[in-house]
């Protein structure tokens, strides 16, 4: 599997589709994924706006819950890695992140700022 890392400054606002959750690896059973630590991997589903116009939704998985993470809130997505993939006829492109963090949004700085 080819690991590309991503240059996540080029992809303009990042923004939560869907919030976290825990990545089943075994729907029968919903045993949730873990890595090679033994922590619980989730995904967010982040939209990444591309030329101005397109929008694209990426699935991307991080180890342990992303805290404070909501639907439409602007997220800062740490050391990203792309990896191709494939499995007999099927192949794609997936996406894995060290850290998914909620970006406070600006009002929110404002307020209290007068001292």
């Amino acid at each position: 599997m080819q690991s590309i890392p991503v240059d996540t400054t080029r992809l303009g606002v990042l923004r939560c589709a869907i919030a976290p959750e825990a990545k089943i690896s075994n729907p029968e059973t919903q045993e949730v994924k873990r890595d090679r630590d033994g922590n619980p991997v989730w995904t967010v589903a982040v939209t990444v706006r591309q030329d101005r116009r397109r929008i694209s939704v990426i699935e991307i998985a991080v180890s342990g819950h992303p805290k404070g993470i909501e639907e439409g809130q602007v997220v800062k997505v740490t050391g990203l890695t792309a990896f191709m993939w494939s499995m007999g006829d099927r192949h794609g492109v997936s996406f894995r992140a060290d850290a998914i963090t909620p970006v406070p949004s600006g009002p929110a700085n404002a307020k209290g700022g007068d001292a």
